[in-house]
């Protein structure tokens, strides 16, 4: 579940951000190759937005519904305040589990290869 909200989370943020809708992907990986099909999705999605599609967003209003409330940021408050801490909570949670369950991952598969 971890990773399929952290995709969501990347996904949206910046679809709300270019000012396009959302595309919804259905919750039902269940194995570790259907998960990586979603990241790989997800990645493919985020690589058809232009910087011009982000660019000067940051004070556009961005309203999200959670809880029944809505919450309002500009597109800095969202992207930074909201949008990436959730994004690494959710990526670290998934991290964290793996670690957990016996997976012989560290702090460069996370971190990523540079």
């Amino acid at each position: 579940r971890q990773v399929q909200i952290a995709c969501d989370s990347a996904k949206g943020a910046m679809a709300r951000l270019a000012g396009v809708d959302v595309p919804r992907h259905e919750d039902v990986e269940q194995n570790l190759v259907e998960l990586q099909a979603r990241i790989a999705k997800t990645v493919a999605f985020i690589n058809t937005f232009t910087p011009a599609q982000i660019d000067g967003t940051e004070d556009k209003e961005i309203v999200l519904k959670i809880g029944g409330q809505d919450m309002r940021f500009t597109g800095m408050q969202y992207l930074l305040g909201f949008a990436y801490p959730n994004f690494y909570f959710h990526i670290t949670t998934a991290y964290n589990i793996l670690r957990n369950n016996g997976v012989a991952i560290g702090k460069r598969d996370f971190l990523g290869k540079v």
